[in-house]
């Protein structure tokens, strides 16, 4: 398996918008080979912005790489970035590899 993370700083006032723009878009992620899951985590408030992560989970690196080529990519994150921006910066990507999983 394959998780991939991208971390964004949300500037505190813009954090229902940026939760809202995610809530409500199509992500066409179910429409690809080796999607597993989509998580959209919310972490802690620092002074000037709070910590928030998208989480895709993929069968493997190969099906993540895929989507990153797809259509369904270039579908889903059209027109990012051409609102007022709700980050202090840009997302911070991390890729990892599984090498053990335990399950109930």
């Amino acid at each position: 398996m394959f998780i991939a993370t991208n971390r964004f700083q949300v500037i505190p006032s813009e954090a229902e918008r940026f939760e809202q723009t995610w809530l409500t878009r199509e992500s066409h992620l179910h429409e690809l080979e080796g999607f597993v899951a989509f998580h959209l985590l919310k972490g802690p408030q620092a002074e000037d912005h709070i910590l928030y992560a998208s989480m895709t989970i993929w069968a493997s690196k190969a099906d993540f790489e895929a989507w990153t080529r797809s259509e369904q990519f270039r579908k889903a994150h059209a027109g990012a970035g051409q609102s007022k921006p709700t980050t202090i910066d840009r997302p911070r990507f991390e890729g990892f590899e599984v090498i053990q999983t335990i399950k109930k």
